[in-house]
């Protein structure tokens, strides 16, 4: 497998792992019975649960521009070192962006994921 469909990989792998986590942490808190029903009127998750799982959403609505930026330059015969790099600073900063968010220091967290953007960008770049 190529080095970026392997950065790919790591990001999917990643958000699955956030989904664990988010998970665990509701479920501590919550208990199980509730987060195996049907979650009407759930109440709202607080701590470091709440921020894990709002990680994880980050998360996920960032996934798909990663995942379709690594494929297009895939396809396209793009890669090159600057996209390699690109998809390391993002795959690197978001794991820091999980950490960073759960533990909850926040100026830190939206510098981490402006940092990851700028991988993003880095990638999109090698398109133009």
């Amino acid at each position: 497998m190529t080095q970026d469909l392997t950065l790919l990989a790591c990001a999917v792998v990643l958000t699955f792992l956030q989904g664990i986590v988010a998970g665990m942490g509701a479920n501590r808190q919550m208990g199980l019975p509730t987060m195996a029903g049907n979650r009407e009127r759930l109440p709202e998750i607080l701590g470091w649960p709440g921020r894990a799982a709002r990680a994880h959403r980050n998360m996920l609505e960032n996934l798909p521009l990663f995942a379709a930026l690594v494929l297009i330059a895939h396809v396209a015969g793009r890669t090159n070192g600057v996209s390699i790099l690109g998809e390391h600073i993002f795959v690197w900063s978001r794991l820091v962006y999980a950490v960073v968010y759960a533990v909850g220091v926040t100026g830190l967290r939206s510098v981490v994921f402006a940092v990851s953007v700028g991988g993003m960008v880095l990638v999109l770049l090698q398109l133009v």
